[in-house]
Formats: structure tokens, sequence, C-alpha cells
């Protein structure tokens, strides 16, 4: 296979530190010269966690599940710093931890006012009389800025530092928040936001929310129109989720490992020992990899995004095949089976993205 000129002057540009190099990623003996690099650099930092991994990797069956969970949690943002430095992308992993952490505001506004404030709950019964455009415009007069939820969030978080002193703005961000949660309409405006979305019950024998359409005398089912995509070419219709609505949806993740009841990785489990199934027999056997989903989502929404990954390429180290686009098995044996699951393979789909769109992030997956 011929290499061209532009990839020869790719890998001349990445310049590895602790003396390794381009090659070394793609060779058996290059990985485990890696390996050594790596374990004194965690020697230098934590020789306490250098002895956990040491006693791990000599006995690996003398761990229990919580404590290898533990374990992989504490090497973790370890990786992540030391792959860092290996190429040289502090900063840029920086600014990306960073990201992770600027919708903090917005979870906190979302869990402390929409989903609990008095003035949401007074405003509900009324939501279909309120004129949700109109209201938006009125808040928006308030914010001296185009009305989004970063902006509903940052000026509501606001106002409840005074929250006696702004009554009368947070009755109307919470006359706005019961529209958006309450009506079609509203739901249909934040369909693609996190601040105004909450998981709603589940109707087994009507998981797709079609619509009866009338075409021709005939009637049709269809989604409605706001999930309607066009096609151009051979384009993704898909986008994924953004950054914000994958952290919405780690952050609804209870993180079950800590129970040792991750059923979304290792299946829903009857009293008799058996895989529970649905009501259409499907049996509930969670990821087929086993994967540690809740270990990594703890890691998402904690921001360690290359952390994250390495923990998915354990069990799954093709994740860029799998994510939202092919398996659901772990959605279907969520914890959660009255209200909808924690999206998992979006926030897996999120979390290879937002690797590669680091300086290396192909070498570094």
């Amino acid at each position: 296979m011929k290499t061209t000129l532009c990839e020869l002057a790719t890998v001349a540009a990445l310049e590895l530190k602790f003396g390794l190099k381009f090659d070394d990623l793609y060779r058996r003996e290059g990985l485990q010269v890696l390996d050594s690099r790596f374990l004194k650099y965690l020697e230098g930092l934590d020789p306490a966690l250098l002895q956990r991994l040491a006693a791990a990797r000599a006995r690996p069956e003398a761990l229990a599940a919580k404590e290898r969970s533990e374990l992989i949690l504490a090497l973790a943002p370890v990786v992540e710093s030391f792959i860092a430095e290996l190429f040289g992308i502090a900063d840029e992993l920086e600014e990306l931890r960073s990201r992770h952490l600027e919708p903090e505001r917005l979870f906190f506004v979302k869990r402390q006012f929409v989903q609990r404030s008095q003035y949401v709950k007074t405003a509900a019964p009324e939501a279909a009389r309120i004129d949700g455009e109109a209201l938006a415009a009125e808040l928006e007069a308030l914010f001296g800025e185009p009305f989004s939820e970063e902006a509903y969030a940052a000026h509501v978080a606001r106002w409840l530092e005074t929250e006696a002193a702004n009554r009368d703005n947070l009755v109307l961000a919470g006359r706005y928040a019961a529209w958006a949660l309450n009506t079609e309409e509203g739901r249909r405006m934040h369909i693609f936001g996190a601040l105004f979305r909450f998981p709603q019950k589940i109707d087994m024998y009507n998981l797709v929310p079609a619509e009866a359409i009338v075409r021709n005398g005939v009637e049709q089912k269809g989604l409605g129109g706001e999930h309607w995509r066009s096609r151009d070419g051979f384009q993704l219709t898909d986008a994924g989720m953004n950054l914000v609505e994958a952290l919405d949806q780690a952050r609804y993740c209870i993180k079950c490992h800590n129970q040792g009841k991750d059923s979304c990785s290792t299946g829903l489990i009857e009293k008799t020992g058996a895989f529970r199934q649905t009501v259409f027999g499907v049996t509930l056997n969670g990821c087929p990899l086993e994967e540690k989903i809740s270990e990594f989502q703890t890691l998402k929404e904690q921001g360690h995004a290359l952390g994250a990954l390495a923990v998915i390429a354990i069990d799954n180290p093709m994740a860029a095949a799998t994510g939202h686009r092919i398996c659901n098995d772990c959605m279907k044996s969520c914890i959660y089976q009255k209200q909808e699951p924690v999206n998992i393979p979006q926030v897996e789909t999120r979390t290879l993205k937002d690797a590669l769109a680091l300086p290396w992030g192909f070498e570094i997956y």
C-alpha cells in the first residue's frame, strides 16, 4: 500500500511524548512500551492506585464487580491526562472538559425550578390557555437577548438568587415552563432541547407515537412533521444528540453499577434467575457486549470525555460501529421500565464524536 505525501506529512507532524513514535501506536511491542510508560506515569501520581492496578492485573478474578468498577473509575481520569500529555492536547482537552461543565446552570434550573417550582405547578392546569410565543417574546425583552434555553436558564438562575425581588419575573418564567412542558406546541418547540424535556410514561402497545393522516381518502399512519427529515443525497438525516442533550441523558442515569443492578449492561433478572421478557416476548438481556454503561456515563457527566471513551473501549473497541445507529438492547433493559429509558446509544455516540473532534482524535481512538 502506498503512502501519500499528505499522510506522511501528517505522521511527521505528530510528535508523541514519553519517547514514543507514531508507529508504536500500531505495533504490539510499541503498545507494551506505551503501557510501561503509563505505569510509570501512574506511579508518579498515585502509587497506591498503581498497586491496586497491579493486584487486579495479577488476579482479575479476585475483584468483585463493584471493586472493578471503582478501580476503572479511579483510573480513567489518569488515563485521560496521560493521553493528553502523550498527544500534546492538554489545552484542547481542558476546553472540552469546560464545555461539559458549562450546562451545570441549565441543569440546576431544570432540577430546582422547571421540575419543582411552585410557579410551574400553579400554572400547569392553565397551560393550554397560555400563549407561549407571546410569553417567549415578553421574556426575551426581560433577558435583553434572543430567547434560548441557555438564556432562560441564565436569567432564572440569577432571579432565584433574590427570589422575593424577582417574583413577577419568576412567575412569567414558570408559566412559560408550564406551557413548554404541558402542551403539544410547547413540546414541539423544545423537542431538541434539554431544559424542558422530561421522561414520559411508556405505553408498550403504542411505542411509536404515530398520527392518523388522511390522503386521497385513505387513512395512513405517520409521525408528526417535527420528526420528518429531508434526505440530501447519501448524507445521514440524523445528526445525533448535541453535547447538552447527551449530558442530560447521562444525568438521568441513576448509575446502577453502585448497587450491582446495572441491567442495561447485564440484563433484567427475574427472581427465578431468568431474564425478564417484554409483553412481546423480547428477552431483556442487556448489552450483548456487557459494556460498562453506568461507569462511562458517570465519567461523561463529570467531564472526562476521553476517560469515558476509554471505559467504552474496554468491552466495545468498535464503538464507531454501534452507538445510536445500530443497537438499543441496553435501552430495552434499562432500570426505567415504566417510563422512557436513558438514551444510552446517543450518549455513546456523542462520547465518540467529542473524542474524534480533538486534535489527533482518530489516533487517540
